[in-house]
């Protein structure tokens, strides 16, 4: 139980830090997603940044729980696709790296299309 509540504080807490990029980005009036690409992009940094510090032992499951699970995944879920794409090809799975990419994308955007359709 105590596992949910680090998991539901972080992603509470990136949610929260993805909204603000958001709201202070709503001012700009430009034809591209800036916040969630900053989102995206301060989010692999950062989940960068704590996967190193997690492979030295330097973070207690609490802490990973947190900040990698709750925090990262709730400030954005493309850190999470970034970081698993990043160990298959780290690991030497390439053709499954790229299958993760191009897979991802295709489906995601067909289950986009279907879910609109759906709601239509």
């Amino acid at each position: 139980m105590q596992n949910l509540f680090w998991v539901f504080l972080g992603g509470g807490l990136g949610s929260l830090l993805r909204f603000g990029i958001a709201s202070a980005m709503n001012s700009a009036k430009i034809n591209f997603p800036l916040a969630t690409f900053l989102a995206n992009v301060v989010s692999c940094f950062l989940l960068g940044f704590l996967l190193s510090l997690s492979w030295k032992d330097q973070l207690d499951d609490a802490s990973k729980l947190l900040l990698i699970t709750g925090l990262c995944g709730g400030f954005s879920t493309f850190s999470t696709f970034t970081g698993e794409t990043f160990l298959l090809f780290q690991n030497g799975h390439w053709w499954t790296a790229f299958a993760n990419i191009t897979g991802s994308m295709a489906v995601c955007l067909i289950s986009l299309y279907l879910g609109i359709r759906a709601g239509a």
